[in-house]
């Protein structure tokens, strides 16, 4: 975070008095209770459906009645999260997208319990963030990843049946689709094992091949690489500015 406050003043885009003032509002905390009178608690635990239910169980009682809990997963069912907590209609989704200082998108995501007013609430909450909010229902994956993740796993399999190596799948999505960064460069930024649990979450909802981790996905997170956080994922980062495919 003091990354992310510290390049807009090099760049003239805040005052080192504005950066200051940023981080004075951060305050970092491990007890529980500090939480009670917050208006809108956002967990962004990984996507493990029993710790982020263990998570919302845990501050039921604690945080008060009206505040709105949002879970920041990206594809795992709101709805099935909702029934830890005694709230359900206080419940609901909000995917923010990483980096998230720099992304502009959110995904607001309601459920069959989620109350209007929590859902516009939330909707407008997003807005005074500074992002562009999109309105989702409760489907596994949500928009982005329900056509995102099939897209990724489909540039593994290529390269599994030798379509072309990591550069040149990478290579011909950023230049031939106009892409920021081609499937396996995103992949290893996401983390391989952020990944590989989508794919569960999303095979199990639907049961189709698309959705499936290919074999090449699970040996690399079994084998702990993560991508750039474990220095090792499709390619290696000794060298993070400039990481070289590795011969899988």
């Amino acid at each position: 975070m003091a990354k992310f406050a510290e390049r807009p003043v090099e760049k003239g885009g805040i005052t080192a008095e504005q950066k200051d003032a940023i981080r004075a509002r951060l305050k970092g905390t491990t007890n529980k209770s500090d939480l009670a009178d917050c208006d809108i608690v956002v967990e962004a635990i990984i996507e493990n459906v029993e710790e982020k239910k263990k998570m919302y169980a845990s501050l039921d009682g604690i945080v008060k009645k009206d505040a709105i809990f949002a879970s920041n997963t990206s594809s795992i069912s709101v709805t099935e999260l909702l029934t830890s907590v005694k709230r359900p209609e206080r419940f609901i989704g909000l995917h923010f997208f990483n980096p998230v200082p720099l992304m502009k998108l959110v995904e607001v995501v309601r459920t069959i319990a989620t109350a209007e007013d929590v859902y516009q609430t939330a909707y407008e909450f997003g807005k005074k963030l500074g992002k562009v909010p999109v309105r989702t229902s409760d489907k596994t994956g949500f928009i982005v990843n329900r056509l995102l993740v099939p897209y990724l796993l489909d540039a593994v399999r290529a390269y599994e049946e030798g379509v072309g190596s990591i550069e040149d799948i990478d290579n011909a999505m950023k230049l031939g689709c106009g892409y920021p960064m081609g499937p396996f460069i995103l992949l290893d930024f996401v983390g391989l094992d952020t990944t590989y649990y989508i794919t569960h979450v999303m095979y199990d909802e639907f049961k189709e091949r698309r959705f499936a981790s290919p074999p090449l996905l699970k040996r690399l997170v079994m084998a702990g690489w993560y991508g750039r956080k474990s220095g090792k994922g499709f390619y290696d980062y000794s060298d993070p500015n400039n990481p070289k495919a590795n011969k899988l």
